[in-house]
């Protein structure tokens, strides 16, 4: 599951870097941010809810 999680991570901060990097693709530099919080925030939660 922890595999999972930080693949999707790299995979989001890429995207949020090249939309920063290429002018044009702004738009995915805005998804990439948003994807990785949601990722990140649905990690914790995943984790909180196992501790339990």
């Amino acid at each position: 599951m922890w595999t999972l999680l930080i693949v999707l991570l790299v995979i989001w901060l890429g995207f949020s870097v090249l939309g920063f990097v290429v002018k044009g693709l702004l738009w995915l530099a805005i998804v990439g941010i948003i994807l990785f919080l949601a990722t990140l925030v649905f990690g914790f939660i995943r984790n909180g809810r196992s501790r339990t």
